[in-house]
């Protein structure tokens, strides 16, 4: 695999298309980082570590609904294998005017974009969610 964090992102995508409760994806702690900031902004119930079906850790993502609708409208992959995004600080794009959220990876760890502003550090955006 390729990209591991735009595979969760797709599996996520295609399991709220589906009005699924949870989802398995191979486990990483990059995909846990992401994860914890993800629950951190409200878009996602909770995630907790499994084993999979053939035996390799996995996380099981629980996600969130409201009215029925997904709480996660848009969730897109900016920065990818072929072609990495950095940003300064000053430079890291507020999604739909601050109402979504820029995932950025950063020495300091990864973290929001307005986490990241606050830190005052750059790095590299790996996703949009709103």
């Amino acid at each position: 695999m390729n990209d591991p964090i735009g595979d969760m992102l797709t599996r996520i995508r295609n399991s709220q298309m589906r009005g699924k409760s949870t989802v398995l994806t191979p486990a990483s702690k990059l995909r846990a980082w992401v994860l914890d900031v993800l629950l951190d902004e409200g878009y996602i119930r909770g995630y907790e570590k499994v084993t999979g079906a053939n035996g390799h850790p996995a996380l099981e993502i629980s996600l969130k609904y409201y009215e029925g609708e997904p709480v996660i409208r848009e969730l897109k992959r900016v920065s990818k294998p072929g072609r990495r995004v950095y940003m300064g600080v000053n430079d890291i794009p507020s999604v739909r005017q601050g109402l979504g959220v820029s995932i950025v990876s950063t020495p300091k760890g990864v973290m929001s974009d307005a986490n990241a502003r606050a830190a005052n550090v750059g790095g590299e955006v790996l996703c949009t969610v709103f």
